[in-house]
Protein backbone atom coordinates (compact mmCIF):
# COMPACT_ATOMS: atom_id res chain seq x y z
CA UNK A 1 0.00 0.00 0.00
CA UNK A 2 1.43 3.33 -1.05
CA UNK A 3 2.16 5.91 1.59
CA UNK A 4 -0.09 8.63 -0.51
CA UNK A 5 -3.14 6.28 -0.12
CA UNK A 6 -3.03 6.36 4.26
CA UNK A 7 -4.20 9.45 6.13
CA UNK A 8 -5.48 10.00 9.67
CA UNK A 9 -8.29 8.62 10.57
CA UNK A 10 -10.64 11.71 12.56
CA UNK A 11 -14.05 9.49 11.87
CA UNK A 12 -16.02 6.38 10.39
CA UNK A 13 -19.01 6.15 8.22
CA UNK A 14 -21.50 3.75 9.58
CA UNK A 15 -23.59 2.74 6.60
CA UNK A 16 -25.97 0.59 8.76
CA UNK A 17 -29.06 -1.68 8.11
CA UNK A 18 -30.61 0.24 5.12
CA UNK A 19 -29.52 3.30 2.78
CA UNK A 20 -33.14 3.64 1.22
CA UNK A 21 -34.55 7.15 3.10
CA UNK A 22 -37.89 5.33 3.13
CA UNK A 23 -37.24 2.75 4.87
CA UNK A 24 -35.37 4.81 8.04
CA UNK A 25 -38.37 6.13 10.04
CA UNK A 26 -39.54 2.22 10.22
CA UNK A 27 -35.96 1.64 11.51
CA UNK A 28 -36.07 4.24 14.17
CA UNK A 29 -39.26 3.30 15.18
CA UNK A 30 -38.55 -0.07 15.35
CA UNK A 31 -35.21 0.10 17.12
CA UNK A 32 -36.35 3.06 19.84
CA UNK A 33 -39.46 0.44 20.51
CA UNK A 34 -36.89 -2.48 20.91
CA UNK A 35 -34.47 -0.27 23.44
CA UNK A 36 -37.01 0.91 25.20
CA UNK A 37 -38.72 -2.60 25.76
CA UNK A 38 -35.19 -3.90 26.74
CA UNK A 39 -34.51 -0.97 29.40
CA UNK A 40 -37.83 -1.51 31.13
CA UNK A 41 -37.54 -4.73 31.12
CA UNK A 42 -34.29 -5.27 32.61
CA UNK A 43 -34.82 -2.20 35.07
CA UNK A 44 -38.38 -4.25 36.03
CA UNK A 45 -36.29 -7.28 37.04
CA UNK A 46 -33.86 -5.29 38.64
CA UNK A 47 -36.53 -3.49 41.15
CA UNK A 48 -38.25 -7.08 41.65
CA UNK A 49 -34.81 -8.41 43.07
CA UNK A 50 -33.66 -5.54 44.78
CA UNK A 51 -37.38 -4.89 46.35
CA UNK A 52 -38.16 -8.44 47.55
CA UNK A 53 -37.05 -10.08 50.79
CA UNK A 54 -37.70 -13.82 49.05
CA UNK A 55 -35.27 -13.15 45.71
CA UNK A 56 -32.27 -12.17 47.95
CA UNK A 57 -30.56 -15.11 46.92
CA UNK A 58 -26.96 -15.71 44.59
CA UNK A 59 -29.53 -16.86 41.55
CA UNK A 60 -30.90 -13.95 41.57
CA UNK A 61 -28.35 -11.53 42.62
CA UNK A 62 -26.30 -12.80 39.53
CA UNK A 63 -29.72 -12.34 37.44
CA UNK A 64 -30.20 -9.05 38.73
CA UNK A 65 -26.12 -8.17 37.69
CA UNK A 66 -26.95 -9.91 33.92
CA UNK A 67 -29.99 -7.32 33.34
CA UNK A 68 -27.78 -4.38 34.21
CA UNK A 69 -24.92 -5.92 31.56
CA UNK A 70 -28.16 -6.02 29.00
CA UNK A 71 -29.13 -2.39 29.18
CA UNK A 72 -25.29 -1.19 29.17
CA UNK A 73 -24.91 -3.30 26.13
CA UNK A 74 -28.06 -1.76 24.35
CA UNK A 75 -27.14 2.04 25.57
CA UNK A 76 -24.06 1.14 23.99
CA UNK A 77 -25.61 0.73 20.27
CA UNK A 78 -28.64 1.92 19.77
CA UNK A 79 -28.64 5.09 20.55
CA UNK A 80 -26.07 5.91 18.42
CA UNK A 81 -27.84 4.30 15.67
CA UNK A 82 -30.85 5.77 17.10
CA UNK A 83 -29.60 9.81 16.92
CA UNK A 84 -27.52 9.01 12.90
CA UNK A 85 -30.71 7.73 11.67
CA UNK A 86 -32.73 10.89 12.93
CA UNK A 87 -29.93 13.33 11.97
CA UNK A 88 -29.40 11.27 8.37
CA UNK A 89 -25.53 11.73 9.25
CA UNK A 90 -23.54 8.27 9.39
CA UNK A 91 -20.29 9.24 10.74
CA UNK A 92 -18.70 8.75 14.19
CA UNK A 93 -16.02 9.97 15.41
CA UNK A 94 -12.45 7.73 16.13
CA UNK A 95 -12.88 8.07 19.64
CA UNK A 96 -16.13 7.94 20.26
CA UNK A 97 -15.99 4.62 17.63
CA UNK A 98 -13.30 3.44 19.99
CA UNK A 99 -15.22 3.77 23.13
CA UNK A 100 -18.24 1.48 21.29
CA UNK A 101 -15.55 -0.95 20.48
CA UNK A 102 -14.55 -1.45 24.22
CA UNK A 103 -18.07 -1.34 25.57
CA UNK A 104 -19.38 -3.72 22.54
CA UNK A 105 -16.84 -6.32 23.75
CA UNK A 106 -16.91 -5.52 27.08
CA UNK A 107 -21.03 -6.08 27.59
CA UNK A 108 -20.69 -9.78 25.49
CA UNK A 109 -17.97 -11.11 27.65
CA UNK A 110 -19.50 -10.01 30.70
CA UNK A 111 -22.91 -11.87 29.88
CA UNK A 112 -20.75 -15.00 29.20
CA UNK A 113 -19.34 -15.33 32.08
CA UNK A 114 -22.29 -14.33 33.91
CA UNK A 115 -24.44 -16.93 32.39
CA UNK A 116 -21.47 -19.60 32.90
CA UNK A 117 -21.36 -17.78 36.62
CA UNK A 118 -25.43 -18.63 36.81
CA UNK A 119 -25.20 -22.72 35.74
CA UNK A 120 -22.63 -23.07 38.63
CA UNK A 121 -24.99 -21.99 41.03
CA UNK A 122 -27.78 -23.96 39.73
CA UNK A 123 -25.49 -26.99 39.83
CA UNK A 124 -24.40 -25.91 43.74
CA UNK A 125 -28.01 -26.05 44.27
CA UNK A 126 -29.33 -29.11 42.97
CA UNK A 127 -26.41 -31.34 42.62
CA UNK A 128 -25.33 -30.55 46.33
CA UNK A 129 -28.17 -28.65 48.27
CA UNK A 130 -27.26 -29.29 51.91
CA UNK A 131 -23.76 -27.58 50.99
CA UNK A 132 -25.60 -24.67 48.97
CA UNK A 133 -25.83 -22.14 52.09
CA UNK A 134 -22.00 -22.78 52.80
CA UNK A 135 -21.04 -22.92 49.26
CA UNK A 136 -22.35 -19.92 48.11
CA UNK A 137 -21.90 -17.16 50.47
CA UNK A 138 -22.36 -13.42 49.85
CA UNK A 139 -18.66 -13.05 49.41
CA UNK A 140 -17.81 -15.76 46.90
CA UNK A 141 -20.76 -13.85 44.88
CA UNK A 142 -19.62 -10.85 45.20
CA UNK A 143 -15.84 -12.13 44.25
CA UNK A 144 -17.41 -14.21 41.04
CA UNK A 145 -18.96 -11.05 39.78
CA UNK A 146 -15.66 -9.06 40.47
CA UNK A 147 -13.77 -11.92 38.61
CA UNK A 148 -16.44 -11.43 35.39
CA UNK A 149 -15.46 -7.61 35.60
CA UNK A 150 -11.80 -7.76 35.77
CA UNK A 151 -11.31 -10.62 32.86
CA UNK A 152 -14.27 -8.22 31.05
CA UNK A 153 -12.19 -4.43 31.25
CA UNK A 154 -8.56 -6.43 31.16
CA UNK A 155 -10.10 -8.61 27.81
CA UNK A 156 -11.52 -5.92 26.20
CA UNK A 157 -8.90 -3.34 26.93
CA UNK A 158 -6.16 -5.59 25.18
CA UNK A 159 -8.57 -5.83 22.26
CA UNK A 160 -8.78 -1.74 21.91
CA UNK A 161 -5.09 -1.38 22.65
CA UNK A 162 -3.91 -3.61 19.77
CA UNK A 163 -6.72 -1.75 18.00
CA UNK A 164 -5.12 2.00 18.30
CA UNK A 165 -1.68 0.53 16.68
CA UNK A 166 -3.17 0.15 13.57
CA UNK A 167 -2.93 2.58 10.74
CA UNK A 168 -6.19 3.27 8.52
CA UNK A 169 -6.52 4.02 4.88
CA UNK A 170 -8.76 6.62 3.33
CA UNK A 171 -11.61 4.08 3.18
CA UNK A 172 -13.10 4.57 5.82
CA UNK A 173 -16.73 3.28 5.23
CA UNK A 174 -17.95 0.53 7.88
CA UNK A 175 -20.92 -1.52 6.16
CA UNK A 176 -22.90 -2.29 9.65
CA UNK A 177 -24.38 -0.46 12.32
CA UNK A 178 -22.03 -0.25 14.98
CA UNK A 179 -18.38 0.18 15.37
CA UNK A 180 -17.44 -3.72 15.42
CA UNK A 181 -14.09 -4.74 15.93
CA UNK A 182 -13.60 -6.84 13.01
CA UNK A 183 -15.02 -4.98 10.84
CA UNK A 184 -12.89 -2.11 12.05
CA UNK A 185 -9.90 -4.30 11.12
CA UNK A 186 -10.98 -4.88 8.04
CA UNK A 187 -10.17 -0.77 7.30
CA UNK A 188 -7.32 -0.94 8.36
CA UNK A 189 -3.77 -0.93 6.21
CA UNK A 190 -1.21 -1.99 8.88
CA UNK A 191 -0.54 -5.55 9.28
CA UNK A 192 -3.57 -7.21 11.12
CA UNK A 193 -1.79 -10.91 12.05
CA UNK A 194 -1.54 -10.33 15.77
CA UNK A 195 -5.07 -8.54 15.97
CA UNK A 196 -6.76 -11.21 14.25
CA UNK A 197 -4.88 -14.32 16.50
CA UNK A 198 -5.92 -12.41 19.42
CA UNK A 199 -9.55 -12.24 18.33
CA UNK A 200 -9.80 -15.82 17.47
CA UNK A 201 -7.64 -16.85 20.79
CA UNK A 202 -10.06 -15.31 23.19
CA UNK A 203 -13.19 -16.36 21.10
CA UNK A 204 -11.99 -19.67 22.09
CA UNK A 205 -11.31 -18.99 25.46
CA UNK A 206 -13.80 -17.14 26.58
CA UNK A 207 -16.63 -18.27 24.43
CA UNK A 208 -15.57 -22.46 24.39
CA UNK A 209 -14.61 -22.69 27.34
CA UNK A 210 -17.56 -20.96 29.18
CA UNK A 211 -20.04 -23.31 27.27
CA UNK A 212 -18.68 -26.24 28.13
CA UNK A 213 -18.63 -25.35 31.41
CA UNK A 214 -22.52 -24.39 31.19
CA UNK A 215 -23.00 -27.87 29.40
CA UNK A 216 -20.58 -29.97 32.05
CA UNK A 217 -23.24 -28.63 34.94
CA UNK A 218 -26.24 -29.02 33.50
CA UNK A 219 -24.93 -32.84 32.46
CA UNK A 220 -24.36 -33.11 36.43
CA UNK A 221 -27.92 -31.20 36.91
CA UNK A 222 -29.78 -33.58 34.62
CA UNK A 223 -28.48 -36.63 35.88
CA UNK A 224 -29.26 -35.17 39.75
CA UNK A 225 -32.58 -34.56 38.19
CA UNK A 226 -33.43 -38.46 36.86
CA UNK A 227 -32.23 -40.17 40.33
CA UNK A 228 -34.66 -37.49 41.84
CA UNK A 229 -37.24 -39.67 43.33
CA UNK A 230 -40.04 -36.99 43.95
CA UNK A 231 -41.98 -35.44 41.34
CA UNK A 232 -42.53 -32.42 42.86
CA UNK A 233 -38.76 -32.35 43.17
CA UNK A 234 -37.97 -33.09 39.75
CA UNK A 235 -40.93 -30.47 38.37
CA UNK A 236 -39.19 -27.33 40.83
CA UNK A 237 -35.82 -28.34 39.81
CA UNK A 238 -37.04 -27.90 36.34
CA UNK A 239 -38.28 -24.91 36.60
CA UNK A 240 -36.02 -23.36 38.46
CA UNK A 241 -33.21 -24.14 35.61
CA UNK A 242 -35.47 -23.65 32.43
CA UNK A 243 -35.25 -19.85 32.60
CA UNK A 244 -31.49 -19.74 32.79
CA UNK A 245 -31.12 -22.61 30.17
CA UNK A 246 -33.53 -20.66 27.54
CA UNK A 247 -31.54 -17.56 27.80
CA UNK A 248 -28.08 -19.71 27.01
CA UNK A 249 -29.81 -21.39 24.37
CA UNK A 250 -30.87 -17.67 23.15
CA UNK A 251 -27.42 -16.07 23.88
CA UNK A 252 -25.22 -18.54 21.73
CA UNK A 253 -27.73 -19.31 19.18
CA UNK A 254 -27.50 -15.99 18.26
CA UNK A 255 -23.74 -15.18 18.88
CA UNK A 256 -23.36 -18.86 16.72
CA UNK A 257 -25.69 -17.24 14.13
CA UNK A 258 -23.69 -14.24 13.93
CA UNK A 259 -20.03 -15.96 13.26
CA UNK A 260 -21.61 -18.46 11.08
CA UNK A 261 -23.30 -15.84 8.96
CA UNK A 262 -20.30 -13.77 8.94
CA UNK A 263 -18.40 -16.53 7.57
CA UNK A 264 -20.38 -18.54 4.45
CA UNK A 265 -21.85 -14.82 3.06
CA UNK A 266 -19.85 -11.63 1.94
CA UNK A 267 -22.70 -10.03 2.26
CA UNK A 268 -22.64 -7.28 4.68
CA UNK A 269 -26.54 -7.03 4.88
CA UNK A 270 -26.96 -10.37 6.14
CA UNK A 271 -24.33 -10.28 8.71
CA UNK A 272 -25.65 -6.63 10.25
CA UNK A 273 -29.34 -8.26 10.72
CA UNK A 274 -27.66 -11.26 12.26
CA UNK A 275 -25.84 -8.97 14.43
CA UNK A 276 -29.38 -7.04 15.28
CA UNK A 277 -30.51 -10.52 17.09
CA UNK A 278 -27.49 -10.61 18.84
CA UNK A 279 -27.02 -6.74 19.64
CA UNK A 280 -30.53 -5.61 20.38
CA UNK A 281 -32.98 -8.95 20.25
CA UNK A 282 -31.15 -11.22 23.00
CA UNK A 283 -31.10 -8.37 25.69
CA UNK A 284 -35.11 -7.60 25.02
CA UNK A 285 -36.30 -10.57 25.19
CA UNK A 286 -34.42 -11.98 28.57
CA UNK A 287 -36.58 -10.18 31.02
CA UNK A 288 -39.82 -12.08 29.25
CA UNK A 289 -38.20 -15.67 29.61
CA UNK A 290 -37.41 -14.85 33.44
CA UNK A 291 -40.41 -13.54 34.08
CA UNK A 292 -43.01 -15.49 31.59
CA UNK A 293 -40.93 -18.64 33.07
CA UNK A 294 -40.17 -18.11 36.81
CA UNK A 295 -42.88 -18.78 39.37
CA UNK A 296 -40.74 -16.88 42.24
CA UNK A 297 -40.19 -14.00 39.92
CA UNK A 298 -43.86 -13.82 39.18
CA UNK A 299 -44.85 -14.12 42.36
CA UNK A 300 -42.46 -11.22 43.36
CA UNK A 301 -44.10 -8.96 40.83
CA UNK A 302 -47.24 -9.71 41.79
CA UNK A 303 -46.52 -8.72 45.35
CA UNK A 304 -45.24 -5.39 44.00
CA UNK A 305 -47.77 -4.64 42.25
CA UNK A 306 -50.13 -4.92 44.89
CA UNK A 307 -48.28 -3.12 47.37
CA UNK A 308 -48.13 -0.26 44.89
CA UNK A 309 -52.13 -0.46 43.49
CA UNK A 310 -52.86 1.71 46.73
CA UNK A 311 -51.04 4.43 45.22
CA UNK A 312 -51.78 4.22 41.60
Amino acid sequence: MKAGNKTEIFEFILLGLSEDPELQPLLFGLFLSMYLVTVLGNLLIILIISSDSHLHTPMYFFLSNLSLVDICFSTTIVPNMLVNIQTQSKAISYMNCLTQVYLSMLFPILDTLLLTVMAYDRYVAICEPLHYAVIMKPRLCGLLVFITWFIGVITSFLHMSLMMQLSFCRDREMPHFFCELTQIIKLACSDTFLNNVFIYFMTSVLGVLPLLGILFSYSRITSSIRKMSSLEGKQKAFFTCGSHLSVVSLFYATGIGVYFTSAVTHSSQKVSVASVMYTVVTPMLNPFIYSLRNKDVKGALGRLLSRASPYL
